[in-house]
């Protein structure tokens, strides 16, 4: 039987993925072999993910073989790492940035379990038949109303007793406030909506004013 492999793995206090597409890099991250495999670095300061789990938040709601909606995909660095850890996963990913979506979709060409779509994560209606029923979701949208956002989009695609990653930048919803008290409005409308809090962690010093909002749905 061939050796199984970490699909994420802490080395020298590096965090590091192993490669789906072998002999290729998303946005130039280092590649390095690790007994006989290629595996990516996965940096906090380029992903609020990464940011989450070197801040001791274990991803232990990212499993192979499971379904996601992450909304926010930008140009795909931090799907890239999600779609080698979820192998024979199913990654919809939205972004509403034509420019964005490009590189989305020829970064699709090379991992076939990433499904790009070009919509609006305010309005869930415009994919809705296009997305499966999820097991987790993950988002990662700076603006005002990401939480009703993130809120549309769970009352859709989200199972029951499903996970979700929300990450809050707090100076885009009210700049005036203190992130703290900002934090605090967001926990207590999540839980208002049915979700338990299962870990909330500060991204600092690697993602200034943010918040990493683990979830499940009941």
């Amino acid at each position: 039987m061939p050796l199984e492999r970490p699909l994420l793995l802490f080395k020298d206090n590096q965090l590091y993925t192993l490669n789906l597409a072998s002999g290729t890099s998303v946005y130039e991250e280092e590649l390095i072999d690790i007994d006989g495999a290629e595996y990516r670095s996965f940096t906090p300061r380029r992903s609020k993910l990464a940011a989450t789990i070197k801040k001791g938040i274990e991803p232990s709601a990212i499993c192979d073989g499971l379904k996601m909606l992450y909304l926010g995909a930008a140009n795909g660095t931090t799907v890239s790492h999600v779609s080698d850890m979820m192998p024979h996963g199913r990654i919809f990913a939205v972004e509403i940035s034509p420019r964005s979506f490009r590189d989305l979709l020829a970064l699709s060409g090379t991992r076939k379990n990433i499904f790009p779509i070009l919509a609006d994560a305010s309005d869930p209606a415009g994919y809705r038949y296009v997305v499966e029923k999820t097991d987790l979701m993950y988002q990662d949208i700076s603006q005002r109303n990401q939480v009703e956002i993130f809120l549309k989009n769970a009352a859709v695609f989200l199972k029951p007793r499903g996970f979700a990653y929300l990450m809050v930048k707090a100076n885009c919803i009210d700049s005036a406030r203190p992130p703290r008290e900002t934090y605090a409005a967001v926990r207590k409308e999540l839980i208002g909506a049915g979700f338990i809090v299962k870990n909330e962690v500060d991204l600092a010093p690697f993602q200034k004013d943010h918040m990493a909002f683990i979830l499940k749905r009941n």
